[in-house]
């Protein structure tokens, strides 16, 4: 089967799941855990992610994030690939840490932020290995609610801000929306064609930007260029010879 297009665009949001090789453990200590998220906070800093939630399994991980630029594969590969050398160094192992390509869904976000924010992290709740999403460290619960300081990757103002504009009301509103979703269902018996989860408009406004990036070219990149200039026509436009040989060669004409 083929594999689903990855689309990006700026503003996108994400719920991204990457697993670990032969779902083998991708985390062997809490030091583990702490070098995944430092190097989660670099990633969003170095290409301006805004994460809105995370929380870390014993074999996998998952994050909603929001990408400005449009720049998700960019960012995962080092995500995925920095953590991959750091806990191999730190092991003395090599290889593969992680399953192939990361899982990434499109998500409407006025529809299903607050709704994946509350999936993310009830996942130790729902796997029993915690009572309460305050019990398990290693989400971002804690710190959306003040148990704890921010990572600087995380915004939780963008959760808080949906349920009220005063912090201690949004907080308390939170915990409550929270501890009602453990028994809710999946939101992913809503996912349409493998990699969308939002309104039938949602998925239509998704699927044009697929097919246009998807669309055959009628005339050839090279015929779509400007017709290159004579090098004396450079020579005159720029201080220097050779800074006229690199704009004629730009250009896509020869020298």
């Amino acid at each position: 089967m083929a594999r689903p297009l990855r689309l990006e665009f700026a503003g996108a949001l994400y719920h991204v799941t990457s697993r670990g090789n032969r779902r083998e453990a991708i985390y062997e200590s809490d030091d583990d855990r702490r070098l995944f998220l430092g190097v989660l906070d670099d990633v969003c800093e170095t290409f301006n992610w805004i994460c809105h939630a995370y929380c870390l399994m014993g074999n996998h991980y998952h994050l909603l994030i929001e990408t400005p630029e449009g720049n998700l594969c960019h960012g995962m590969r080092q995500l995925n690939g920095v953590y991959t050398q750091s806990f191999n160094r730190r092991h003395g192992r090599v290889g593969h840490l992680l399953q192939g390509r990361y899982k990434a869904i499109l998500v409407e976000k006025e529809a299903y932020l607050l709704e994946l924010a509350r999936y993310i992290v009830l996942n130790p709740v729902r796997a029993e290995m915690v009572r309460s999403a305050v019990e398990w460290p290693w989400s971002s619960y804690r710190a959306t609610v003040g148990c704890e300081p921010d990572l600087n990757a995380l915004f939780t103002d963008g959760i808080l801000l949906v349920f009220d504009n005063q912090r201690g009301r949004a907080i308390a509103c939170y915990e409550r929306f929270v501890a009602e979703g453990k028994h809710q269902p999946s939101p992913w018996s809503r996912l349409r064609n493998q990699v969308y989860l939002g309104s039938e408009q949602f998925v239509d406004e998704m699927q044009k930007r697929v097919d246009d990036a998807d669309r055959l070219l009628e005339i050839p990149s090279a015929q779509r260029r400007p017709l290159s200039k004579p090098l004396d026509d450079y020579v005159q436009m720029t201080s220097s010879r050779n800074e006229a040989i690199v704009k004629a060669h730009a250009s896509g004409g020869t020298v």
